[in-house]
This record gives C-alpha cells, sequence and structure tokens, in this order.
C-alpha cells in the first residue's frame, strides 16, 4: 500500500535534498524520517535513493514514486479544498498587511496561486509600514498580518509560525570589517545605519543586536527599495540588515563582487515570520489553506530559511 504520508515525505527531500532540512520541514526527527524510508524500501523491496549521494540521487524506484507524487497529491489537495468549500458554504475575504518590504518578494507568487485556488474570497493587500497593523487585525479592519514582531499583549490573536529567518549584514567589499566572518554589535558603532522607513523598535537590527548592547550607530539612512539598500552599502555609504534570503537574490545577481554578507554575531541573528490572524478565524478553510500555501511557497522558493 502507498501512503500519501510516504509521497509527501519523499517530495519534501527532493526540495530539500537534505535529510536534515527534510525533517525539519516535515517536523520530524532525523530518526523518524529514517525509519519511515526504510520502511518504505521494506515495503517496494529496493532502494529508494543513494545515501550520502551530492546531490541527492533517486533511484528508478524513487523516481517512478515522486512521477506519481506529483500527479495524485495535487489532486488530493484539489479534493480537500472543494470539500472544505462545500462544508463552509460561503466565500470570505482577506484583508492582509505586511511589516516586512522584503516579503513582497514570495507574498505575491503567493497571492497569485492563492487566487486560482480561492477565486470567490475577496483580497485586498496593504503595507502595515505607516500604521500600526496589529490593533487594526484586533479591531477587524484587517484579517491576517504578516510580522515578525508579535504583540503578547493583544488579546484573541493567533501567531501561526511561516519559517525562521535570519538576519544578515551587507556591507561594502571595500569595507574594512567586510573579511570578517561575523560582527558583533560595537562593530557597527561609527555606522550609518540604512533601513526601511519604519519605527526602529520594528528593526530586527535594533531590537535584538544593537540596543541590548546599548550601542547606537553614527546615523540611520532611509530607504523605500531593497535594492537601493544594498546598491547604498556597496557604495560604502553604510551598512544594512537583510533577511538572508532577499540579500541572496541580489548577491546571484552579480553584486557579490560588491558587496559582503556577515553575520550578526558569532551564532547569527535569527527571527520567526508570522501571519497573525484573529483566534476565530483560524478555523475557516479559506485561511488555513492560505496558511499553507504562504509556507509551501516560501520553502520552494526561499534560500536560507528553515522549519520553526
Amino acid at each position: 500500500m502507498i501512503e500519501l504520508r510516504h509521497l509527501r515525505a519523499l517530495t519534501i527531500l527532493r526540495e530539500t535534498g537534505s535529510m536534515v532540512r527534510a525533517a525539519e520541514r516535515l517536523h520530524l526527527t532525523q530518526s523518524a524520517l529514517s525509519h519511515l524510508f526504510r520502511e518504505m524500501e521494506e515495503r517496494h523491496a529496493q532502494p529508494l535513493f543513494v545515501r550520502k549521494s551530492r546531490p541527492l540521487r533517486f533511484t528508478s524506484a524513487g523516481l517512478r514514486l515522486l512521477q506519481l507524487a506529483d500527479d495524485v497529491l495535487p489532486r488530493v489537495a484539489l479534493a480537500q479544498r472543494d470539500l472544505a468549500r462545500l462544508a463552509s458554504g460561503q466565500a470570505g475575504r482577506l484583508n492582509i498587511a505586511i511589516e516586512c518590504h522584503s516579503c513582497y518578494q514570495w507574498l505575491m507568487p503567493t497571492l497569485d496561486k492563492y487566487r486560482d485556488d480561492w477565486p470567490e474570497v475577496e483580497l485586498d493587500l496593504s503595507s502595515g509600514f505607516h500604521f500600526a497593523p496589529l490593533p487594526a487585525l484586533v479591531r477587524g479592519d484587517l484579517d491576517l498580518v504578516v510580522t515578525s514582531n508579535p504583540d503578547p499583549e493583544l488579546k484573541g490573536i493567533h501567531y501561526q509560525p511561516l519559517f525562521g529567518f535570519e538576519m544578515v549584514l551587507a556591507i561594502s567589499r571595500k569595507h574594512a570589517l567586510a573579511e570578517k566572518r561575523w560582527v558583533m554589535p560595537e562593530d557597527l558603532e561609527g555606522e550609518v545605519q540604512i533601513t526601511y522607513p519604519v519605527e526602529r523598535e520594528r528593526l530586527d537590527i535594533f531590537q535584538h543586536f544593537l540596543d541590548p548592547a546599548g550601542v547606537e550607530p553614527a546615523d540611520v539612512r532611509t530607504a523605500e527599495l531593497t535594492v537601493m539598500m544594498v546598491q547604498l552599502a556597496a557604495s560604502g555609504r553604510g551598512v544594512c540588515a537583510l533577511p538572508n534570503w532577499a540579500l541572496h537574490d541580489y548577491l546571484q545577481k552579480g553584486q557579490k563582487a560588491f558587496v559582503a554578507q556577515l553575520r550578526l554575531g558569532e551564532r547569527g541573528l535569527w527571527s520567526t515570520l508570522y501571519a497573525a490572524v484573529r483566534e476565530e478565524m483560524l478555523e475557516q478553510a479559506f485561511v488555513e489553506d492560505f496558511l499553507q500555501t504562504a509556507r509551501d511557497t516560501c520553502f520552494a522558493n526561499l534560500n536560507g530559511i528553515r522549519a520553526v
């Protein structure tokens, strides 16, 4: 018997190329995932992939099961979505606000996919850069907020983790710090911080790195666009902290010769991105499906993120 959980585990292994990362995505221990694959291989009397191969190579049996998974899993997801629609008997509304400039990179593909799956749901998107979106969520003006700064004081809000990510520092290759693997807060005391135009307390570089160490930058300069922040850093006008996935794309587009990427602290500065929704909306099928679509899109397209 071929089980859906087996097919899904195999597709996640293909996407991640690693037992470690696949176990994280599936919220299993490596031991549990290894046991699941051994169970599959015993059931089919042959190996499904070559252990310790780099990149991971699947056997003919593994490729055949992946072919089946690519055919069956989307059909199952469509049927589950249709059943959820029938059960709810209604469309819905999703007014979304984001507190992360870089999030447009994955949010737009998510919305495109979601519109195809839920055409009857009314979607609206606004930036949360110039107002406080979480209180608006409590009031009912918004239905979902993408944020990395949960407010535990607000009642009735559920924060669903989407993924974990690392904040990294973009700095000119000509800068004296560029040869370091990581920087400490005191290294940035005389630097100009280039940030998005949002309140200081909503920026991870201040909230979780500079302010706890009592370090004040020489100045703060703002830019609306990520590309402008990277260009300013490349030209030596300052340094900027960005999510690892956002900087990765610019480094792949020819900026690596001009911009260095450094960790913030020896172990890195990690944060979690959440989708905040009102608790009573969690039972809505179209909300649950949006959260799953967002997670799937992020892990399929972003580099350096991890399951939470």
